[in-house]
């Protein structure tokens, strides 16, 4: 490699190493999740359609993602023996253990706080659906179009599946009103880039300079 490719690789280096990390929009919505052992599930159906079974458990979670790949799971315990332990088996009902995750400050809606997360036990018809469980123990409910869950025991009071501006990739979120002052312009990065490029470019031409003037 000649000493000026070998200049132009470490100036592109420098340049990539100054790109600021990638940013999608996200959405602000309740997602709905299945749990099998210890692990939660993103839910193939919606709460309205799905007809969970006596003893299953499942969750929702409120916070900012960009799809079902990047949604955030349900917090805390979800066992049905520990949610369902002081909740009787009876003919023609089923239990269902539901995890109700509120989600953190930094994804709810500007001006309001989220709920402490909860778990409930619902004792519904065998034919129940899941948001027919959970209209029993977490009221009130509200829907959107396509039947968008929006908010769980009126959490929260308005919005519904947002588009939030600023959502990470690397699953930090935020909104573009959260932004720090450091990406209101360009990078300390970029400009130490720029720098090592003027040093670079300075030393080629001083290289070029001593090899034209040697004897």
């Amino acid at each position: 490699m000649t000493r000026r490719a070998a200049l132009l690789s470490l100036v592109a280096g420098l340049l990539l190493a100054t790109v600021s990390p990638a940013h999608a929009t996200g959405y602000r919505y309740w997602s709905f999740w299945d749990r099998t052992g210890t692990t939660w599930t993103y839910a193939t159906q919606g709460p309205s359609t799905a007809v969970p079974s006596d003893g299953d458990v499942q969750g929702f979670r409120f916070a900012v993602s960009e799809d079902s790949s990047d949604a955030t799971k349900p917090r805390g315990s979800a066992s049905f023996t520990g949610i369902c332990a002081d909740t009787p088996a009876r003919e023609g009902r089923k239990r269902v253990a539901l995890v109700l995750d509120f989600g953190t400050a930094a994804d709810a809606p500007s001006g309001e706080t989220p709920p402490a997360g909860r778990t409930e036990c619902a004792s519904v018809p065998r034919d129940a659906t899941t948001a027919e469980a959970l209209a029993s123990v977490a009221e009130p409910l509200r829907y959107g179009t396509n039947a968008l869950l929006c908010a769980v025991s009126g959490y929260p009071e308005t919005g519904c599946g947002e588009p939030v501006a600023e959502h990470a990739e690397n699953g930090e979120k935020g909104t573009a009103a959260k932004k720090s002052a450091s990406d209101s312009g360009p990078s300390v990065g970029l400009f130490a880039g720029l720098a090592a490029i003027v040093v670079l470019g300075a030393a080629a031409a001083w290289q070029t300079r001593r090899r034209r003037n040697a004897p």
